[in-house]
């Protein structure tokens, strides 16, 4: 049986794109998407961080949540990375959804310096990979 996932924030264009890509490079296996509230494209900064882990970003496209309500795709965990999708998501999703809500900083919103601005891109792209690491050690999935 395949494990699918769901991220889920605001604009579908950092925190749940990271999240996708970095789930995916771990558990290949497992059925990753991400989505958000509005579709607002992925960040340049996010496919730079990305790419530095030699991250393959060509699968990443911003969608919205409701792309995926009434379609086939049933995810098995759907996890909100922001306060309003947490409060904005739709509560009910046809199947036995587990709904996880693992809130991360934006880092979209950082402002300064283009050095500045990559540097709290890395730290919310170790922030997600540390929470899914912890999460697959201690889910078992």
């Amino acid at each position: 049986m395949t494990t699918h996932f769901l991220f889920v924030c605001t604009g579908n264009s950092a925190r749940s794109q990271m999240a996708e890509a970095l789930l995916r490079r771990r558990r290949p296996e497992f059925d990753v998407h991400s989505a958000g509230l509005e579709a607002q494209g992925v960040n340049p900064y996010t496919l730079d961080v990305l790419g530095e882990l030699g991250i393959d970003t060509s699968p990443l496209v911003s969608e919205t949540v409701f792309d995926y309500i009434g379609k086939a795709f049933r995810p098995t965990y759907l996890v909100t990375v922001c306060a309003r999708a947490e409060k904005n998501c739709p509560m009910i999703w046809p199947g036995q959804t587990i709904r996880l809500h693992w809130p991360f900083d934006d880092p979209a919103a950082a402002s300064g310096s283009p050095e500045h601005v990559r540097a709290e891109f890395r730290r919310i792209r170790d922030e997600i990979d540390a929470r899914i690491n912890a999460f697959l050690a201690a889910e078992s999935v």
